[in-house]
């Protein structure tokens, strides 16, 4: 079975064309994703070690997708961001096969 991955940017391309146009003060962000037809490995254990500083963030590591493999990303300390929460980056199963969700910062 060979991987088949689908490019969705296009939609949000034009979208953020169209937002950007509609105003110049207007701001966007564009969106895409492929979807990979072979689940990720299952996630190795990892040490984690002493925070670099009081308050500082561990973000696990996570399966990446390199063209035609996974390759792993370990896990490191991040600064903390008042207000914010921290959302581990993972991988999320669709009708049209694995989609990576990245890390990031939201608001509390």
């Amino acid at each position: 079975m060979s991987t088949r991955a689908s490019l969705t940017a296009t939609g949000a391309a034009i979208a953020a064309i169209f937002l950007l146009g509609a105003s110049g003060a207007a701001s966007a962000r564009v969106y895409f994703g492929i979807n990979i037809g072979v689940a990720p490995p299952a996630v190795p254990a990892e040490v984690v070690g002493v925070a670099p500083a009081p308050g500082y963030v561990w973000t696990a590591g996570y399966w990446s997708w390199a063209g035609a493999r996974y390759v792993w990303v370990p896990g490191r300390w991040i600064a903390p961001r008042a207000g914010f929460l921290w959302v581990q980056p993972h991988w999320v199963r669709g009708a049209y096969g694995w989609r990576f969700a990245g890390g990031h910062w939201a608001r509390r």
